[in-house]
């Protein structure tokens, strides 16, 4: 990721989507189409229609919440273009980097709430070191799961801060999927003998 505004932004659309209840690799998908599309930037998701967004939200699975979600994308646009000139590190900035101000911030934006925003903060934290840690419910989750320590410091005391991101991700995948450590740890020999 960078920071800049194009992939900001594309963060901010994935967080919104991952905030509805719907499974993640749905969420991932429907992003994919979205920017496919060439929706990468909030001025390019404002130059389409209502219906087209619809539309490609339908192709990427998220058809469930596609009507309401085609609003709040168009509204999120609107918002981080009329506030903070299209570019999220403005709403950083204008929070002093503080974590707690950018999440309250980020919650102004229509369909984004604290999860979405500890998403947004949790992914953010490899190109905005001032946020770090931002280690949310899911990823201590996966934290706990895998034997480490669950406490946002001791754990990010584990990686480098450029890493800690990385970290947080695939602690995410073991909080969603545990199984996932037992195919790490089978080496293929058996020590219960």
């Amino acid at each position: 990721m960078q920071d800049k505004p194009a992939p900001l932004w594309q963060l901010l659309v994935l967080s919104l989507l991952l905030s509805t209840r719907i499974r993640s690799d749905i969420a991932v998908a429907t992003a994919r189409e979205l920017f496919a599309e060439g929706w990468r930037t909030a001025e390019h998701l404002r130059e389409s229609t209502w219906q087209h967004r619809v539309n490609v939200l339908g192709r990427g699975g998220y058809r469930r919440y596609d009507e309401s979600t085609a609003t709040r994308l168009d509204d999120a646009a609107a918002l981080l273009l009329d506030r903070w000139g299209g570019d999220l590190r403005r709403l950083r900035d204008e929070a002093d980097g503080d974590p707690r101000r950018i999440a309250k911030s980020l919650q102004t934006f229509d369909g984004i709430g604290p999860a979405g925003a500890s998403i947004f903060l949790r992914e953010v934290q490899a190109v905005w070191p001032q946020v770090r840690p931002s280690l949310d419910r899911l990823a201590l989750e996966g934290a706990r799961a895998a034997g480490l320590p669950d406490d946002p410091e001791q754990l990010s005391s584990l990686v480098d801060g450029d890493d800690l991101a990385h970290l947080a991700a695939a602690l995410v995948r073991v909080a969603r999927d545990p199984a996932l450590l037992d195919h790490h740890n089978d080496d293929g020999n058996d020590n219960d003998a």
